[in-house]
């Protein structure tokens, strides 16, 4: 049995990087971005290193534990991304 996806990419995408966004440069650990994104960790740690491969996340490793955190190009990209959102919204269009 397949699983059915109630949200969508972009809309799981923009909720990573909005939790990211809250910690700034400090970055924040994967729990956090799961719990903020109401996704496994798992899932959450797929996207995240999707994200860093486009260049919008980086991570550390501090003391064997990693931190995320937006980059500049991300927060540019953010901000550009709830623009559509908003407009696909206006026009009723499910994200």
């Amino acid at each position: 049995m397949s699983r059915v996806q109630y949200r969508s990419e972009i809309s799981i995408v923009a909720q990573i990087l909005s939790a990211t966004m809250e910690y700034g440069r400090n970055g924040t650990l994967i729990s956090h971005i799961a719990r903020a994104s109401n996704v496994s960790h798992g899932v959450a740690v797929e996207k995240c290193q999707k994200l860093i491969g486009f260049g919008l996340m980086e991570s550390i490793n501090n003391r064997g534990s990693f931190y995320y955190f937006i980059t500049e190009k991300g927060i540019q990209f953010f901000h550009e991304m709830q623009k559509f959102i908003s407009t696909i919204q206006d026009l009723k269009i499910r994200c």
